[in-house]
């Protein structure tokens, strides 16, 4: 009797989620302590740079506390970093990114993104369409939870 591997796909679960999410991010922190920075630090300062109008530290916290599901303080005491080390400064009750925090951000992409292209490169796209599907049902699936455990 002869027995062949499995070629059934594996099913996507909170493991798999959880894996893949931590092996990206094990990247990620790598190339950014690299430039000093942590991710959750870049994740605030990213937040800061890429909308089109000023942020205040509330606004900053917020979009952070939304991501990561972070507590605030430790959201601020991040804010309080960026400014620190200058990568964030104060323009009244706004925060703004230093000419130094986007060279860091640019910097940082600029490594990333052959490192992502090999990652998500070969997938084809109607997979990762399906993917972006299930990822988005679950995220706000999980959101909802959270906010009924927090309530």
């Amino acid at each position: 009797m002869t027995t062949t591997a499995s070629t059934a796909a594996p099913v996507a679960d909170a493991r798999a989620l959880g894996l893949a999410h931590y092996a990206a991010r094990g990247v990620l922190e790598h190339v950014l302590a690299r430039h000093g920075i942590t991710f959750q630090q870049q994740v605030a300062l990213r937040a800061a740079l890429t909308t089109g109008t000023p942020q205040t530290p509330d606004d900053i916290v917020t979009q952070v506390q939304g991501s990561l599901k972070a507590d605030p303080a430790d959201v601020r005491a991040t804010l309080d970093e960026l400014l620190a080390k200058q990568l964030l400064t104060a323009d009244g009750a706004y925060l703004r990114p230093t000419d130094a925090g986007r060279g860091l951000i640019a910097a940082a992409g600029a490594e990333t993104a052959p490192i992502t292209a090999r990652i998500w490169g070969g997938i084809p796209t109607e997979d990762l369409t399906a993917a972006g599907r299930v990822l988005n049902l679950v995220a706000e699936r999980a959101n909802a939870e959270l906010a009924a455990l927090t309530a």
